[in-house]
């Protein structure tokens, strides 16, 4: 805080406390001039007129000791601008401890767990129960709740992994993520028509009825332009998290329209790294979690 604001908030709370006193003794006394209450004829439910019904004493009282509470409060937690208080205390300083104290308490109950292969923590009703929590915590806001994903966000209860399904590929997914890249090849194409042609080809990789005559136009640039990553075959690569496109499951969308923007304009997906979210264990158990989804032997269907 710059010394101008500083002093700024000093003299804020200053003239704050110092009015309030002011306006509650200014109010609370009779002024030379003032009728006697029984002289203005103003009077209301019988018995009440003006001038004769002051705050209580011991409520002004109770008041001015507020007052001087409220000095003594600022005096020793701060509240005069950069001043720190005499008691040195901070919303920061407390939020660490408490910080501190659950961390602890945390670790103990994860400790258990801590460094145990992901097939062995998948059949573990308790660290599957753990995961979950954790992924309903963190993963679900982009997987759903039931991990079953939507249009972008990969469905994870299934045996279909782009960048692979083993425990450890998961583990590192969780920990490190992954950055998918699909590059807009409308330009390198040649085209719409081109780019046409070349998704109708990749519709029928799935199994799709499809225009053969268009399809057999769009095989060469397939081969020439997307075999790179996603294999001559369309199997992909899961190095790369480039999907297989010859099975019936679309991250955005298998009609033509969807594979047209993809080729067109590209494709980026972002799963973020959960190592310094999560920490290591934590991190373990909702990859176990995810593990156990797409593992029938688990016994642990969400």
């Amino acid at each position: 805080m710059s010394p101008f604001w500083s002093w700024f908030i000093t003299a804020l709370a200053v003239l704050n406390i110092v009015g309030v006193a002011v306006l509650l003794w200014w109010t609370a006394r009779r002024r030379p001039g003032d009728p006697a209450p029984e002289d203005t004829s103003h009077y209301w439910d019988g018995d009440i007129t003006e001038y004769n019904k002051p705050m209580p004493r011991w409520w002004i009282n109770g008041f001015y000791a507020t007052i001087v509470f409220g000095i003594g409060y600022v005096i020793w937690f701060g509240g005069f601008g950069s001043f720190a208080g005499l008691g040195a205390w901070s919303s920061k300083d407390e939020h660490a401890r408490d910080k501190a104290l659950w961390d602890a308490r945390l670790e103990t109950t994860f400790r258990p767990y801590a460094g145990k292969p992901l097939n062995e923590l998948a059949i573990d009703p308790a660290a599957v129960a753990l995961g979950r929590s954790i992924f309903a915590n963190t993963c679900a806001a982009c997987h759903g709740s039931s991990a079953q994903g939507a249009i972008g966000y990969p469905n994870l209860t299934d045996s279909i992994w782009h960048w692979g399904g083993t425990p450890d590929d998961i583990l590192a997914t969780v920990l490190n993520g992954r950055q998918g890249m699909m590059p807009a090849l409308g330009a390198a194409m040649g085209g719409e028509q081109a780019v046409r042609e070349t998704a109708v080809y990749v519709q029928s990789l799935s199994g799709q009825k499809v225009d053969l005559g268009l399809a057999a136009a769009g095989a060469p640039r397939f081969a020439g332009l997307c075999a790179a990553c996603h294999g001559p075959d369309g199997k992909g690569n899961t190095l790369m998290g480039a999907p297989d496109l010859t099975d019936d499951y679309w991250l955005y969308g298998g009609d033509l329209a969807s594979i047209r923007a993809g080729i067109d304009h590209g494709r980026a997906g972002a799963m973020p790294a959960h190592a310094t979210i999560l920490g290591e264990t934590r991190a373990r158990l909702a990859a176990a979690y995810v593990y156990s989804l797409s593992q029938p032997r688990a016994g642990s269907a969400p």
